[in-house]
């Protein structure tokens, strides 16, 4: 799929979007290019986008459907990615431990042992989701010492929480060989 590059002053990165069914990762991909709010049907495979960030920063987002039989060829989008989003439902508390479940697979991957990821934790604008704190917690984010990452909340519908998200994609790339845990 390809790797980080620099040309010029330019870097090109290739971004995979993962999470469970329902958390949000086609309206966020959209919302990031800048379309309004759509209704989606549940992806059966994957949606591919180009993305310019700020920063001289052009990412490519692998959208992956997170359809529990879908799961299994995760692993096939994992080779030559340089950061990955995991995107979390924050009104589902139910499938929290399937959510981190899943999380923990991917970046127990071989493929993924030095690549930064990025949490959002969507749907932040609903009044019965879990506060970023509490998500951080139950997703047990301090275990991965070794690893860059960050957790942000975030709204595909509103669009809240996407610059900083644009941001930490940016960060987590510039920073990548150096990064410690927040």
């Amino acid at each position: 799929m390809g790797s980080m590059s620099s040309r010029g002053h330019q870097t090109e990165a290739q971004v995979v979007m993962m999470g469970l069914d329902s958390a949000g990762k086609t309206t966020l991909l959209y919302k990031l290019k800048g379309h309004p709010p759509l209704e989606t049907l549940p992806t059966i495979g994957f949606n591919v986008e180009p993305l310019e960030a700020p920063g001289h920063v052009s990412l490519t987002l692998w959208d992956v459907g997170g359809q529990t039989q879908l799961r299994a060829s995760w692993k096939d989008y994992l080779e030559g990615m340089d950061i990955l989003v995991y995107v979390l439902d924050s009104t589902d508390e139910a499938r929290l431990p399937e959510a981190v479940a899943e999380l923990t697979k991917v970046l127990d991957h071989p493929n993924m042992a030095s690549i930064p990821f990025l949490v959002l934790a969507n749907k932040q604008e609903a009044p019965d989701a879990l506060p970023l704190p509490e998500i951080r917690d139950r997703l047990g984010l301090e275990r991965f010492p070794d690893r860059c990452w960050e957790l942000r909340a975030c709204s595909a519908l509103t669009g809240e929480g996407l610059p900083e998200a644009l941001q930490s994609l940016r960060s987590l790339l510039k920073s990548h060989s150096s990064c410690v845990s927040r």
